[in-house]
């Protein structure tokens, strides 16, 4: 039987993704935690496996592999139901571009490394570095919702759930707890209702996680 280890953290969007992935294609896994909060990333242990010290990180047969869009894009390979992206080039470049809004142009200026950068070496009130997260977050969905529009139907990408719902569902549960306003994403809502009916969505998130410290 393969053996496959994901490295998470419970509340860390990019490792929510790769949770919704593997349930999705119907891959069993272990779990191992690696407390963000604790700084158990940036222990010699973790990054010895791991230089960048991030979640989350898949090992499959020891192999492993790190960055949540580069793992769905390896298991695409290795699982081919359901696929994550479109097979005719236009729509597999609509999809991508959806997820990378989210993956590159949210996400990243509002990561705890940030955040905590912001409020630590930069000597920022908590209420800034709030602010400082609204504003992008607020930013991105606008944009997104608006590329949505383009193309949605039950989810961001037709009635066929894929690369897209799975970025977009950790972002506005991470949204929502920095007080994001969400009633201007209609078209983001509807997909996130629709994907949070699946259970492999369901099963994934942060709540139903063993480990959550």
């Amino acid at each position: 039987m393969t053996r496959v280890v994901l490295h998470d953290y419970f509340r860390s969007s990019a490792s929510y993704r790769v949770r919704i992935a593997l349930k999705l294609k119907g891959v069993d896994y272990e779990q191992h935690s690696v407390s963000l909060a604790k700084g158990e990333q940036k222990e010699a242990a973790y990054t010895a496996i791991n230089p960048q010290g991030f979640v989350p990180m898949l090992e499959w047969e020891g192999k492993r592999f790190t960055q949540s869009l580069a793992i769905f894009d390896w298991l695409d390979a290795q699982v081919k139901e359901p696929p994550f992206v479109p097979s005719d080039p236009e729509g597999r470049a609509h999809v991508l571009a959806l997820a990378l809004t989210v993956a590159c142009d949210i996400h990243p200026l509002n990561n705890l490394r940030v955040l905590k950068y912001l409020k630590g070496e930069l000597g920022q009130e908590q209420e800034a570095v709030d602010s400082w997260y609204r504003h992008w977050v607020a930013e991105g969905l606008a944009a997104l919702e608006q590329l949505a529009k383009l193309t949605a139907g039950k989810f961001l990408y037709g009635d066929t759930v894929g690369m897209a719902d799975i970025c977009l569902v950790p972002q506005l549960y991470n949204g929502r707890r920095f007080d994001v306003p969400m009633d201007a994403y209609p078209t983001l809502l509807r997909a996130e209702a629709a994907a949070l009916e699946l259970e492999a969505f369901q099963a994934a998130h942060p709540d139903r996680q063993e480990t959550q410290a």
